[in-house]
Formats: C-alpha cells, sequence, structure tokens
C-alpha cells in the first residue's frame, strides 16, 4: 500500500506503482512505444481544465485498451435504483433491523438494494445510499460506475476489492472509496458479507478543512492507502457490468480488464482505517457539533454546506462536566442516515442493531430514547471510555429521499416511534417559583 498524502486535499499529489520494473517512463505520459508492448490510457475524474488542485487524472499501461469490449445491452435490475424517487417520503422518523442475507448466492453487484437518495445523476448532485448482503464472490464478471464515486462501509465480512489499480483489502471497521469510471471485482474471503454503500454523484470526497482545530486533527492524509499494481493477462469469456445513468448494462468481454502493469495520477482507489481517526471532543462542558467528527466530505456549491459528509462515532472519551453526554433532541437543517458497525450506539442501546440504519430527515426531530435519557440523567458524572461503539452517518444537504422498497420493507422497525413513547412531562411549576414571586 501507499499513502495517500494530500490526494485527499485536492493538491494533486502524485502516485505511481508498476508490476514490471522499466514500465514507467520517466517524462513522458503517452510515448511512442510504451515498454513490453503496453498501451497508454489516461483515466480522467475531473474537466481537463478545472484549477490543477482539482484536476483528478491517471494513466495505466495496459495490456489491452479498454475500448475492446462488445456492445452493452440492458440489464435487468431488481433493487438498485437511482434518483430522482418521485414517490412521497413521510417526514416520519424510521429505522430498519439488518437487512438479511439472501437465500441464493448473490454476488456484491447482484446484492445492491436502495435504501434512499437525492439529487441527480445528470446534474451531478447528491447521492444513494444501498447495503450490500453477497453470499458469491464475483466470478468472471467486472463492474464500473459511469454515475458516481462508491464509498464502501463493511459491516460483517471482509472484502478484496479487485481494481485496475490493484488490490485493496478491508474488513467491518475499514472503509474504500472506488472513485467514478473505475474497474473492479468484489471477492468474499468469509464466504459472506453485509454493508453499506453510499454513491456520490457530486464532487469527489475530499477531507475537511481543519479551520481553528490546526495542522492536526480528524483523518490525517498519511492514513490512506492506495493500492500496488497487479495485473491479469487472463483470456476468456467475461462480463463487463457498468452502471450509466442509473440502469445496469452488461457486454461480452474476452479478456480480464484488470491487466493494468502500471500507473501513475492522482485519481485512484484508496482506503482507510477509521481507528486511525483522531477524534475532537470536548473536554469541558456541552457537545461540540456533529461535524466534529467527519471523516470525509463532498462540497456542494455552497461554501460550508456539504453535498454529503461521512462521519463516524468511534470509541472515544466522554470527560464533559454537568452535561448530558448522549446527543441531545435536535431538529436540524440536514438530512442524516445512521448505520452501526459494530457495539451500542449511546442514544439508543437497544434496538439500534449493527447493520441496520436509521433516518432522520430536516427537520424531524430525533434524540435519545427514552431509556437512554433516564440513565444519562441520573449518571455519576466520571470520565468514562466508549471502546463498544462504531457508529456512522452519511448526512446531506438534500432531503433523503425512501425508495418504495425501503418504506414498506419487512426490516424496517414499524414501532421505531415507541422509542420516545416514555418520555413523561417532569415539569414541576412550583419549584421554580422564587421567594420575590410568591
Amino acid at each position: 500500500m501507499t499513502e495517500l498524502n494530500h490526494y485527499l486535499h485536492g493538491f494533486g499529489n502524485h502516485f505511481q506503482s508498476e508490476s514490471i520494473n522499466g514500465t514507467l517512463v520517466q517524462g513522458r505520459n503517452s510515448p511512442q512505444k510504451v515498454p513490453h508492448g503496453l498501451y497508454a490510457e489516461q483515466l480522467s475524474g475531473s474537466a481537463f481544465t478545472v484549477p490543477r488542485a482539482s484536476n483528478l487524472h491517471s494513466w495505466f499501461y495496459r495490456i489491452r485498451p479498454s475500448v475492446l469490449h462488445d456492445e452493452f445491452r440492458a440489464l435487468p435490475q431488481d433493487y438498485l435504483a437511482s434518483p430522482p424517487f418521485h414517490s412521497p417520503t413521510p417526514p416520519t422518523q424510521m429505522r430498519w433491523n439488518p437487512i438479511p442475507y439472501p437465500a441464493s448466492a448473490r454476488d456484491f453487484i447482484q446484492s445492491l438494494i436502495t435504501i434512499a437518495g437525492n439529487g441527480s445523476i445528470e446534474m451531478l448532485t447528491g447521492a444513494a445510499i444501498h447495503l450490500y448482503a453477497a453470499t458469491a464472490s464475483m466470478q468472471d464478471s467486472y463492474f464500473y460506475n459511469a454515475d458516481g464515486d462508491l464509498l464502501i462501509v463493511p459491516q460483517e465480512g471482509a472484502l478484496r476489492l479487485k481494481t485496475e489499480f490493484g488490490i485493496l483489502d478491508i474488513k467491518p471497521g475499514e472503509i474504500a472509496v472506488i472513485p467514478r469510471g473505475i474497474k473492479f471485482q468484489v471477492l468474499l474471503p468469509d464466504g459472506k458479507a453485509r454493508g453499506y454503500v453510499c454513491e456520490n454523484f457530486g464532487l469527489p470526497f475530499r477531507l475537511p478543512e481543519l479551520g481553528i482545530i490546526g495542522a492536526n486533527g480528524l483523518a490525517n492524509p498519511r492514513d490512506f492507502q492506495v493500492p500496488h499494481a497487479v495485473f491479469e493477462d487472463v483470456s476468456g469469456d467475461f462480463k463487463l457490468l457498468a452502471k450509466f445513468q442509473g440502469h445496469l448494462w452488461i457486454s461480452d468481454i474476452k479478456h480480464s480488464p484488470l491487466d493494468v502493469v502500471a500507473w501513475h495520477g492522482n485519481y485512484v482507489p484508496y482506503k482507510y482505517d477509521l481507528k486511525k481517526f483522531n477524534t475532537i471532543n470536548t473536554v469541558s462542558f456541552d457537545h461540540p457539533d456533529p461535524s466534529i467528527f467527519t471523516v470525509l466530505t463532498s462540497p456542494s456549491t455552497i461554501p460550508g454546506v456539504a453535498n454529503i459528509d461521512f462521519v463516524i462515532f468511534p470509541p472515544r472519551w466522554m470527560v464533559a462536566n454537568d452535561t448530558f453526554r448522549p446527543p441531545y433532541y435536535h431538529r436540524n437543517i440536514m438530512n442524516e442516515y445512521m448505520g452501526l458497525i459494530y457495539g451500542i450506539y449511546d442514544a439508543k442501546e437497544t434496538g439500534f442493531l449493527p447493520g441496520g440504519g436509521s433516518l432522520h430527515n430536516c427537520m424531524s426531530a430525533h434524540g435519545p430514547d427514552a431509556d437512554a435519557f433516564n440513565k444519562a440523567s441520573n449518571a455519576t458524572l466520571t470520565p468514562e471510555y466508549y471502546d463498544n461503539t462504531l457508529a456512522f452517518m452519511f448526512e446531506s444537504q438534500q432531503v433523503w429521499r425512501l425508495t418504495p422498497y425501503a418504506l414498506t420493507a419487512d426490516f424496517r422497525q414499524k414501532n421505531y416511534l415507541d422509542c420516545w413513547k416514555g418520555l413523561k412531562s417532569k415539569f414541576n411549576e412550583s419549584s421554580h417559583i422564587t421567594e420575590n414571586q410568591r
């Protein structure tokens, strides 16, 4: 693995890797003849003329160019969908149990189920939230997404992501980002795997600005890793799948498209271990806003407003004095889908299960359930380490519109609102009357 360094800051740092020495020709991106009889091919993840700091592209030196495949034809898709969704989404707070594994063998792509989305692929804005529950490795098939970047968050089971750039192995507690257009294949080392995917149609993910935090904190660039070049020189009968304009397409291909012998550039897949996140929290009283837990952000055209934020709530010390420590009751302008990778979320100690999810859209009130409120209100406030928890949030400026499947799914908790019914009025007017008011 290679450290990602400043790539996520948009400074355009350059990376390179070759699996056969002497493949990369210094000073030339497209020499008249590439060493070893390879083809040069550029992959651009941004417009050619954007500022240098935002210009994303990589050069491949591959055995066969990517144009070698048959005509694409439509591929039926069961539960994979793309916004805009036009069915009404109620403002009701919602929660889901973990998605069940399918009874039949389904690979990563076949198992994708869309829960929610916003924005528009055509307008290059918004995102979609998918779940996967795969029971088979991809066999003789490969995939790329022309609609957006894929942020993959495993919850159960490891994934081996074989990409054009090389291999990324990720497990629960780690994440990977496969940028738009990069071909890959997903293998299941543990035989099955479940998790979450955020498909980002907007600007690529990057690290948030640190502002008054200064130089250090949150996710450090050097902890992100990119793959080393590994190539497959294999001929046979393969399938190339593509997601394009919200639909799946399939083409026959006579070779593995993972035949890149060397590459260089700054448009690359990458992984990150969430344990390396440097959590910032209060050491006096009250709560910082949850934005302080942002790992990655996709900016919108409005400064300070995210197209999509990826936020985590990891193991951390809680030491706030004279403070209600779980998340307070709140309503806000942003739209929050939460998932739980492992452990217990402090505001919902029961009912919110690893692999499950919850949705609190714009101005829909949310906060601790009755049991969590009563426990935290009466707790002895000594320093406490939250060690059995890893929750996350996909937070967007746009409302998460639900798919009909998510709204009616058997694993949606129809009684979620009951968790707040135990919150009774404790108001005692007489306790607030002073001697001067008597």
